[in-house]
C-alpha cells in the first residue's frame, strides 16, 4: 500500500534494460515510478560514446528474443515498430580459428549441417539431436521458468524433475559433446554461454536454450545501435508519465518502518533525500546490499552470502573507428578463437593473471547499419574476456594500452593494415567495471551462471528481509543478457503487483 494514501511510489535505481523494463510496467500499472540513473545517459552497459563521427555502443550488441520488448510495449498500448527498428542479422555470427577454418553460425538448419557435414559427416545426426534436446530445454527453461520468481525451496522442488531429466547438472560443453565430436563444432555449440558470463565447462547444460533460442526468433541489431531500443523504451517510460532522472548518482537507501508500514529513504549524492513506498534496484547487486544498503542491519547477511558467491569473469573492451570498409572481411558479430579453448577459459575464470593468448568477439555494426561511422568508415569494438580483479589483481591503468596494441596486432590478420587506418580508439578495462558501474570484483556479468547459483538459489526478485525492496537484472533470476535482464523486469514486476496492486 502507499505510503500517502493515494498511488504507490517507486524508485529504479539504475537504468539498464531491466531497470527500464520494469519502471515501464509499474509506471503503466499506475505505479508512479522515478529511476535514478548515475551516468548522463540511460542505459546501464548499453550506453553510447561518440568520437569524430563514430557511435559505439558500450556493452550489449546481440539482441535476440525481439518478442519480450515486442510484449512490453504491447502491455502499454503501444508498438515496438513505431518506436525502433529491430534489423535481422546474417549469419548469426562468423566463427573463425587460428588454423584459418571459417563457420558462419546461423539459425538456417540447412546452412548448419552443410558446414557440420563438411567437418564431420558423423556428426549431422548429432546435431539435429541436439537441437532437439536444445528446444526441450528452452521450453522447460525458458518459456516456462524465466519470468517465473523462485522464492521459496518449493518452487525449486517442482521444477527438479525437469532439470533432472535434462541433466543440468551437466555443463554446456560437456552436453554438447554428448552429440558431437569435431572439435570446432563443439565449440561452435558451447560458446554462448560467454554471452551471458559463463564458462562453457562450468555452466549447467540449461544455458544450451540459447542455441534454441536464437534460432527460434533470430539474432537482431537495432537501426542506429543499441542506444537506439534503450532511447525508445525510455520515450514509452516517459510518455507514460515516470520520470527519470539522470547524473543523480544514488547514495544510499534507509528503511524506516513504523505503524505497519516500511519506506525507503533514497539519498542521493547531492544530498537530497526522498521517500518511497519501495525500490527496485537495478545496480550491481552486491552494491546494493553491501554499499547502498550499507546501514540497513537486514542487509549484511546478504552481502557476506554473495562474497562467497562465483562471480563471473570481467572484460577488455576495445572500441576503434577506421576510415575504410572492412564488410568483406568480417561479419557483424565475429568470434576469433585463440590456439586454446579450455585452457583459456580456466586462466580466464580462475587465472591469477593475463594469458598470453586470446580469443575475441569483434562488433562491426556498420555492416548492417553505415550510419553509425563517417561515410566510408567502419565503427569498431573488441572485447576479450580477462579475469576479474579478485582473481588477477592488474593494474589496468598501465596494463591496457600494452593489451589493446596486442589486440590491434592480432585483428590485423582479418583487418588489413588496421593501425594504418585507426581514426579513434579508447578502451574500458575491468577497472572500469568496478569504478563505472560499481561492479563486485570488476566482474562484467554478475553472479557465475552456475546451476548452484541458478534459480532459487540465485538472489531473489523480491528482498524477504527488507520490505519493498526488489531486484531486477544479471545479479538476481534469470541471469545475464538482455532476454535475461528483462525476464527479470517481468518476474520481479508480477511480486511488486502482489505486493501494492492486490
Amino acid at each position: 500500500m502507499a505510503s500517502s494514501g493515494g498511488a504507490p511510489r517507486a524508485a529504479v535505481v539504475g537504468s539498464g534494460f531491466g531497470g527500464l523494463a520494469a519502471a515501464v510496467m509499474m509506471q503503466n500499472a499506475g505505479i508512479q515510478t522515478t529511476v535514478f540513473e548515475k551516468r548522463d545517459q540511460p542505459g546501464g552497459r548499453a550506453y553510447v560514446y561518440e568520437d569524430k563521427g563514430f557511435v559505439f555502443d558500450g556493452g550489449p550488441t546481440v539482441i535476440t528474443a525481439p518478442l519480450i520488448f515486442e510484449e512490453l510495449f504491447a502491455e502499454t498500448g503501444a508498438r515496438l515498430e513505431d518506436y525502433v527498428e529491430l534489423i535481422p542479422v546474417h549469419p548469426f555470427y562468423r566463427l573463425i580459428w587460428d588454423d584459418g577454418d571459417t563457420f558462419d553460425y546461423d539459425g538456417d538448419s540447412d546452412s548448419m549441417v552443410a558446414q557440420i557435414r563438411e567437418r564431420d559427416p558423423g556428426d549431422v545426426e548429432g546435431y539435429l539431436k541436439f537441437t532437439e534436446y536444445a528446444r526441450k530445454v528452452f521450453m522447460a527453461g525458458y518459456s516456462e521458468l524465466a519470468a517465473t520468481p523462485f522464492l521459496n525451496f518449493s518452487d525449486m522442488v517442482r521444477v527438479a524433475p525437469a532439470l533432472i531429466r535434462l541433466r543440468a547438472d551437466r555443463s554446456v560443453y560437456r552436453a554438447v559433446s554428448r552429440f558431437v565430436k569435431n572439435d570446432h563444432v563443439r565449440q561452435a555449440l558451447s560458446f554462448h554461454s560467454l554471452l551471458v558470463g559463463g564458462n562453457p565447462f562450468e555452466t549447467s547444460s540449461i544455458y544450451t536454450l540459447i542455441h534454441y533460442l536464437e534460432r527460434e526468433w533470430g539474432v537482431f541489431f537495432p537501426r542506429g545501435g543499441t542506444g537506439a531500443l534503450v532511447r525508445a523504451v525510455v520515450k514509452r517510460f516517459e510518455e507514460l508519465g515516470g520520470e527519470i532522472r539522470l547524473s543523480t548518482p544514488v547514495s544510499r537507501i534507509d528503511l524506516e518502518q513504523g505503524n505497519g508500514r516500511a519506506r525507503h529513504l533514497v539519498t542521493s549524492e547531492a544530498g537530497e533525500r526522498e521517500p518511497f513506498d519501495l525500490v527496485v534496484s537495478n545496480a550491481d547487486i552486491h552494491h546494493t546490499y553491501g554499499s547502498l544498503l550499507g546501514g540497513v542491519p537486514q542487509a549484511a547477511r546478504m552481502t557476506r552470502r554473495l562474497e562467497r558467491m562465483q562471480w563471473s569473469m570481467s572484460l577488455f573492451v576495445l572500441y576503434f573507428g577506421t576510415d575504410r570498409r572492412y564488410d568483406k572481411e568480417v561479419a557483424h558479430h565475429t568470434i576469433i578463437f585463440g590456439p586454446r579453448y579450455k585452457g583459456l577459459l580456466d586462466d580466464i575464470f580462475h587465472g591469477k593473471e593475463l594469458a598470453e593468448d586470446f580469443s575475441l568477439y569483434l562488433h562491426m555494426p556498420t555492416v548492417t547499419d553505415a550510419s553509425l561511422a563517417p561515410e566510408g568508415c567502419e565503427t569498431f569494438y573488441v572485447l576479450s574476456p580477462v579475469p576479474h580483479l579478485g582473481n588477477a589483481p592488474i593494474d589496468w591503468s598501465t596494463a591496457g594500452e600494452a593489451y589493446a596494441e596486442r589486440i590491434l596486432t592480432a585483428l590485423e590478420t582479418h583487418l588489413p593494415e588496421l593501425r594504418k587506418h585507426l581514426v579513434t580508439k579508447f578502451w574500458f578495462t575491468p577497472q572500469d567495471f568496478k569504478d563505472v558501474y560499481n561492479t563486485y570484483k570488476g566482474s562484467a556479468f554478475s553472479c557465475a551462471p552456475l546451476l548452484t547459483q541458478s534459480a532459487w538459489f540465485r538472489p531473489h526478485n523480491r528482498d524477504h528481509r527488507i520490505p519493498g525492496l526488489y531486484v531486477v537484472g544479471a545479479g538476481t533470476h534469470p541471469g545475464a543478457g538482455v532476454p535475461g535482464v528483462v525476464n527479470s523486469a517481468k518476474a520481479t514486476f508480477r511480486l511488486v503487483a502482489e505486493d501494492f496492486l492486490e
